[in-house]
């Protein structure tokens, strides 16, 4: 029904699920954190859009289709919504249809010119069936709901057309078929109407007043710099449709001429309650609902700030005042009639109840005792978000209290399971809560849980951290009474005025690290003392070769000169021979 009118900037979703909380028909499908809006499930009522503070959900935006619509240069018609006389200040409304008309509109109205005559066809309607209860709804998303989420209340809807389609058929019987109409209104679930198969070729673009005052800005259009003007069309009472019971004071039923009571419920809860009433056996009565609470002043995208009841205080003063411009009575019914077929509810599958019982009890919540029903995730009961977790449409992990039993176990695992000491004290350094290896390190117990800090050593650097500005402080300590030597790195956590200190012990390699120091000293003493001997050695050894090269020269000396000088044989028989022999010659 609502087609991609209502979508989400993904972007800008952060995992908050405000809107899946604030959706009255569950139209939200969460995965992987994000919520997505399920378009066969949505009835573009616009409570999400309203309700996301990240501005994550949105509709679609027809300025530029708007635009485009009015280049085709044909006759193109403005019908605004009753609502503007709380939207806009007494000087703004004089001038908006100046506005329109410099955006190219040819023909400017008011919605309620139909109002007032869907007010009449609905009280005679009314009149000829007074032996039974009516849901007699001009709002579409209250419609959308009723025929998709509650087929067994559709019957009570009253067969008369809504002001915007009633306004369309009448002007282009009036004005012609080759018309086109674009409505103007604070009402996203307008735009989804102006969609239904049996509207087409009524309305041709629906624009919100955000997606006026976009538009004007666009083309610099500023409602100051306009001249006062009227609308073609304006209507009085009927303006009042914008306002609780305002069907009801126009159509004049709040007479007690029916015969029967009538009243008017505005916001989801309210409707739903009325709704409840209605359909049950009793009194005939006629409920008038709006979807928005305050009604259609309050619409999502209303685009004011005002205050809601300073909105429909000012409707109800311009009401007051006659327009001087309605234009004459039409007696052609048909155009504010209204007889389309209720719309089938929104498929869902067939949930088993083992599949329910599976889901629960893979929450931790098999037991009734178990299920909180806090309404956290977004479901009104576990049991509903179990439902919604079997189709698809949630996951197990939205439940916040188990994902907060679950970090809390894991929580206690890491401090129970860590190597280190963790302590925790109070904002006076009370210990609160000890870990298995802080208890090792110091010998503590369950007797020492509420004793100050200072019963087991120096609180010293608690205290400094509490009289600074620093988020932590970290020391290396040594505790000589408990023989350890710890690393300490303390927290404080201001929020909640407790204080956390983190003890790895170094005990071990602190010893390691001085039997270190020790044998490095001692080896730089070895070393020195091996390259001192073996200076020594070098240098005896250098004088050692030096006389030996210096004898060694001397003889080679000496050898030589012997070489070059002839000598006598002596007493060598044959050299002697060999000399004689030489010199004979």
């Amino acid at each position: 029904m609502a087609s991609d009118i209502v979508f989400t900037r993904r972007a800008r979703c952060r995992d908050c699920h405000r809107c899946l909380r604030a959706c009255p028909v569950k139209a939200i499908r969460v995965h992987d954190g994000q919520a997505q809006v399920v378009a066969e499930r949505c009835i573009a009522c616009g409570t999400c859009i309203r309700e996301c503070p990240q501005k994550a959900k949105a509709y679609r935006n027809d300025v530029a289709e708007a635009v485009r619509l009015l280049a085709e240069r044909r006759r193109v018609v403005a019908s605004v919504a009753p609502s503007y006389a709380g939207i806009y200040e007494p000087w703004e409304r004089k001038r908006l249809p100046s506005a329109l008309r410099q955006l190219g509109f040819a023909y400017v109205a008011e919605t309620a010119v139909a109002a007032g005559e869907v007010a009449k066809v609905g009280a005679e309607y009314l009149r000829n069936h007074p032996d039974q209860s009516h849901v007699w709804a001009s709002c579409p998303a209250v419609i959308g709901y009723v025929q998709r989420y509650r087929t067994k209340d559709a019957p009570l809807l009253t067969p008369v057309a809504t002001p915007m389609v009633a306004h369309a058929r009448w002007l282009r019987k009036r004005l012609g078929d080759d018309i086109r109409v674009v409505f103007i209104g604070p009402c996203v679930a307008k735009k989804a109407e102006s969609e239904r198969p049996e509207h087409q070729g009524l309305v041709d673009l629906v624009l919100t007043f955000e997606e006026l005052g976009e538009w004007l800005a666009q083309e610099s259009i500023k409602l100051g710099g306009c001249e006062e003007s009227h609308f073609d069309e304006a209507a009085d009472d009927a303006r009042l449709f914008a306002l609780p019971n305002g069907a009801l004071k126009t159509a004049g039923l709040l007479t007690g001429n029916l015969g029967c009571s009538a009243f008017s419920a505005s916001g989801f809860e309210e409707v739903e309650h009325a709704l409840d009433l209605i359909g049950q056996p009793g009194p005939s009565r006629v409920l008038e609902p709006l979807f928005c609470s305050g009604g259609c002043v309050n619409g999502p995208a209303a685009a004011t700030a005002r205050n809601v009841y300073a909105r429909r205080f000012a409707v109800e003063e311009y009401t007051s005042n006659p327009s001087g411009h309605a234009p004459p009575s039409s007696n052609d019914n048909a155009c504010f009639l209204d007889s389309a077929m209720p719309v089938p509810a929104a498929p869902s599958d067939t949930v088993s109840e083992a599949a329910i019982a599976e889901v629960l009890a893979a929450t931790g919540k098999a037991a009734r005792e178990d299920q909180l029903d806090c309404g956290a995730c977004g479901y009104a009961s576990c049991r509903d978000k179990a439902i919604a977790v079997v189709r698809g449409m949630a996951e197990p992990d939205m439940c916040i209290p188990r994902m907060r039993r679950l970090a809390e176990i894991r929580t206690d695992s890491i401090l129970e399971a860590s190597p280190n000491g963790i302590v925790i004290l109070d904002g006076r350094f009370h210990i609160l809560s000890m870990n298995p290896a802080f208890r090792r390190y110091f010998r503590s117990g369950e007797a020492m849980l509420d004793k100050h800090i200072s019963e087991l050593m120096d609180p010293e650097p608690f205290l400094r951290l509490a009289s600074s500005d620093q988020p932590h402080v970290e020391l290396t300590v040594q505790h000589q009474r408990f023989d350890r030597v710890c690393h300490e790195i303390l927290y404080r956590l201001g929020e909640i005025q407790q204080y956390v200190g983190f003890f790895v012990d170094i005990t071990a390699s602190k010893s390691d690290q001085e039997k270190l120091e020790k044998l490095r000293a001692q080896t730089i003493v070895q070393a020195q003392e091996l390259l001192d001997h073996q200076v020594a050695i070098a240098q005896q050894l250098a004088q050692f070769l030096g006389e030996s090269t210096a004898k060694g020269e001397i003889l080679v000396e000496n050898l030589v000169k012997i070489a070059d000088k002839p000598q006598a044989p002596g007493n060598d028989p044959v050299k002697k021979w060999r000399w004689n022999t030489s010199t004979s010659k």
